[in-house]
């Protein structure tokens, strides 16, 4: 577990807002760094956002802590005023503190007449002022590349993993229900010690959006605990087909592991009749009370991290060992 300690007495330098994304998070960030949280969003009658910024910014680091998630797209023009009101502000430097990056799935061309949407969104949030961003478990690692400006990506796995040492599981099986998450699913396993690895091959229909089907798998799980290591649940297709795959295959108990918990449409409904014994996620997204509430969803904070990154960022300390996963 990551443990911060700062006063901002030592660090006068630096401002704290947030938009109306997830402003949970942003307040016990806020309470670790022993710091003030402006929150300097409203609406006009006609829908409009309008910033209004309280404290002083000139000469100050301005960290702006503003997930893209759910609804996406009020949330990100709540990131770019905020960002060009700091500018125009004359702060020294505007950091972007973005837990969940909407739009990353995104990432590339994947068929013909379709936007990289990620990248014009981080084009977006470059051009609006941003001096450097800070996301946690980004969908893909190029997108960091998509500008010129600095870009950190932290891992949720420091804060996951001590949460899944406390289910004492043995004989485990670190399980990806992608290809396209062996790296992570390798990382978790030396982590925590887990015996083997294993992965399931799904299909994915593009022109389809959400829809998934598992199909195959590498490895063995017959009498084994399982962990499904993602980056994301969204409608719950992907970690739910995986999951009950895994169950015809013999595998004992499972649990998933999961950074961004969206739970969009009827996720939690198909959790809930699923083999899945419990799925835990972060608090990178705010979650609707029928998702706090839910007996299979076990909620851990990255506030710790996230504001270790920020100490270390404002210091100018390395942040190197929180982005090495």
């Amino acid at each position: 577990m990551v443990k911060t300690q700062i006063n901002n007495s030592d660090f006068p330098n630096f401002v704290l807002l947030t938009g109306t994304a997830n402003e949970p998070l942003a307040m016990k960030i806020a309470k670790l760094l022993k710091s003030q949280i402006n929150n300097p969003v409203s609406v006009f009658a006609d829908g409009e956002i309008r910033i209004k910024i309280a404290p002083n910014l000139r000469r100050r680091h301005v960290f702006i802590i503003q997930p893209t998630c759910p609804p996406v797209n009020d949330n990100i023009i709540q990131l770019l005023l905020m960002i060009d009101a700091a500018k125009r502000a004359s702060s020294s430097e505007v950091i972007v503190i973005m837990p969940y990056f909407g739009y990353s799935r995104q990432d590339r061309k994947e068929m013909a007449r379709v936007p990289i949407s990620s990248a014009v969104i981080a084009s977006m949030i470059a051009h609006a002022g941003a001096d450097r961003i800070l996301t946690l478990d980004i969908h893909s690692e190029q997108e960091e590349g998509f500008i010129q400006q600095p870009w950190d990506n932290v891992y949720a796995s420091y804060a996951l993993a001590p949460a899944i040492k406390k289910k004492n599981l043995d004989n485990l099986v670190i399980v990806s229900p992608d290809k396209g998450g062996v790296s992570r699913a390798t990382f978790y396993q030396g982590l925590l010690g887990a015996s083997e690895l294993a992965i399931v091959y799904k299909e994915r229909d593009l022109s389809v959006n959400n829809k998934s089907e598992a199909l195959a798998m590498v490895g063995e799980v017959k009498g084994k605990n399982v962990l499904l290591v993602d980056d994301m649940i969204d409608a719950g297709g992907t970690i739910v087909h995986a999951a009950n795959y895994l169950k015809e295959k013999g595998a004992k108990r499972i649990f998933a592991a999961v950074t961004h918990g969206l739970f969009s449409g009827d996720a939690l409904e198909k959790i809930g009749k699923s083999a899945l014994e419990k799925v835990i996620v972060t608090d990178s997204v705010k979650h609707r009370n029928e998702v706090t509430k839910n007996s299979k969803i076990e909620i851990v904070s990255v506030a710790p991290l996230l504001a270790e990154a920020i100490k270390r960022i404002e210091t100018g300390d390395s942040i190197s060992s929180l982005i090495i996963r």
